[in-house]
């Protein structure tokens, strides 16, 4: 384990430039949170989960603020038909939403753009060269997806599932529990698997996706969870593989994002 750097310089219009405007100002509203009214007790653990208890105890420091939000720099690779290098934000503020704004590259060609969640409305806006329109998604189905990504990367404000309406159970064995939570209409279970060490090794639930070749549907989503560093209180693995059809058979036609977060800042 590591003790890495808390601060994230890096904004949506640096990284994906003028492809990146329209969602300024819902960055700016996610990333100034309340001011946390708390701070963590290890006593509040008490009646959770053994796994649960085991990796919050693990990833918070005694006294530390019980934030709400946390901003994101990584980088790593993404699969859109073959690996591309990419380099990213993201703003997470659960169960309000999300923005993840990233630069690839294809060949000599960049694409930009964003994926957001906000208000139980999801959207996926890219572009090829900031000006040709590649993807601008949008609807009901994305809406659902997208809800289900703010549920995925909780994980990653620990701080944050001790403060909503969150819903605890054991898990499928001794090293696994289940957040139960709704985000905008929707309500959610992913499972997180813990370490002896309590730190987290992976999270995972049925998400609503699309994945390559197939239809709308719950389709297994989530990833594996490596390495860890401490970022001002709050440890986060900082290594991730992610994808659908997690934990079966077809999780090497699923894998699409491999990742590695270089910065965190808590709010």
């Amino acid at each position: 384990m590591s003790t890495a750097t808390s601060q994230t310089r890096a904004t949506p219009i640096q990284v994906a430039g003028r492809a990146a405007a329209p969602v300024g100002g819902l960055w700016d509203r996610l990333a100034h949170p309340a001011p946390p009214a708390a701070r963590f007790d290890p006593s509040t653990l008490t009646g959770l989960p053994e796994a649960a208890g085991r990796w919050l105890a693990h990833a918070i420091a005694p006294g530390t603020p019980m934030y709400r939000a946390v901003l994101l720099e990584m980088e790593g690779h993404i699969r859109l038909g073959r690996w591309l290098p990419f380099r990213a934000v993201q703003v997470h503020a659960p169960p309000d939403g999300y923005v993840w704004a990233a630069r690839t590259r294809l060949g000599p060609l960049s694409i930009t753009g964003y994926d957001r969640y906000a208000d139980g409305v999801g959207q996926m806006r890219w572009r090829l060269l900031g000006r040709v329109p590649v993807v601008n998604a949008t609807g009901p189905d994305l809406d659902h997806s997208a809800a289900g990504r703010v549920a995925l990367d909780a994980c990653f404000v620990p701080t944050a599932l001790l403060t909503l309406p969150v819903t605890w159970r054991a898990g499928s064995n001794a090293d696994t529990a289940i957040a139960e939570w709704t985000v905008g209409d929707h309500t959610l279970r992913p499972e997180l698997h813990v370490g002896a060490d309590g730190a987290l090794r992976s999270v995972a639930m049925a998400r609503w996706a699309k994945p390559s070749g197939h239809p709308w549907g719950e389709y297994p989503c989530g990833g594996s969870l490596h390495d860890e560093a401490d970022f001002g209180g709050i440890k986060l693995p900082t290594r991730m593989r992610v994808g659908y059809f997690f934990g079966t058979n077809e999780w090497a036609e699923g894998e699409f994002f491999r990742a590695r977060i270089t910065s965190a800042t808590f709010l």
